[in-house]
């Protein structure tokens, strides 16, 4: 698809360092007097890959036009405008403390712009350089590099605030897990614990003559003790901690 004509006359020096399909990047060109600088519009939120071109050229004369028209410098305002306007809207977006999920799609959201008005900056910058003492793109530059400046502390605190938001989920579930395992430990020390008199206990309970029917409740009590005993040696080996292997001592080796 060819490129756009305006209703304007370019040197051929600019002509030559155009292609026939698409005006390209964002760039300024300098060429027998005239000035043309190529710009884009703020990155759509649906359609990041395609890009509004917009542009302006500044002729010997010093009148800016505009896509042909000579309305370049409120253009140019405009377009500025529209950059701080998109600013504005993500970083209000971004003060509403949304979740991990929330701050990766105001991430997405952000990065090209942020590449975009970095890139207007650099053309406008060049732009001045071309044309020395013009004021009215020096005063645009200073503006585009705010805009710029703006997305990229934007971007960083998005990627900061993402970065504490995962690392927090990662620490409350490694404290749920930490529970979870006390809470086992506990259910564990209180089975070892009981485990000893509940098998004797099932064992004595069987319909089976084992003499110990009609024998003094003393002996039911002894049982009992024994039970306990032999719970806290089982709670006392499960608590106990495995000796460390001493580490071993490297052998020189013979000649």
């Amino acid at each position: 698809m060819p490129r756009k004509n305006y209703d304007w006359t370019l040197p051929p020096e600019i002509e030559s360092r155009l292609s026939a399909e698409s005006y390209g990047p964002q760039r300024a060109i300098h060429e027998a007097g005239h000035l043309l600088i190529i710009l884009h519009r703020p990155p759509s939120e649906d359609d990041d890959l395609n890009r509004e071109r917009i542009l302006f050229l500044l002729p010997p004369d010093g009148k800016l036009q505009c896509n042909g028209k000579p309305d370049g410098e409120a253009k140019l305002k405009r377009l500025i405008t529209d950059y701080r306007t998109r600013w504005e809207e993500l970083d209000r977006d971004y003060s509403l403390h949304l979740d991990a999920s929330g701050l990766f799609e105001l991430i997405e959201a952000v990065t090209p712009l942020k590449r975009s008005s970095a890139n207007l900056a650099n053309t406008l910058q060049s732009a001045r350089e071309a044309s020395q003492d013009n004021r009215f793109l020096i005063g645009m530059r200073d503006a585009s590099q705010d805009i710029a400046r703006a997305f990229e502390i934007l971007l960083s605190d998005l990627q900061t605030a993402l970065d504490f938001r995962v690392a927090k989920n990662a620490e409350e579930q490694s404290a749920k897990t930490e529970e979870m395992a006390a809470a086992q430990h506990r259910l564990n020390l209180l089975a070892a614990f009981t485990f000893p008199v509940m098998a004797v206990a099932t064992l004595l309970g069987m319909n089976l003559k084992h003499g110990f029917e009609k024998q003094h409740p003393s002996i039911f009590w002894s049982v009992l003790g024994a039970g306990i005993l032999i719970g806290f040696f089982v709670r006392s080996w499960i608590l106990k901690k495995p000796k460390a292997k001493k580490p071993q001592k490297l052998t020189k080796p013979q000649d």
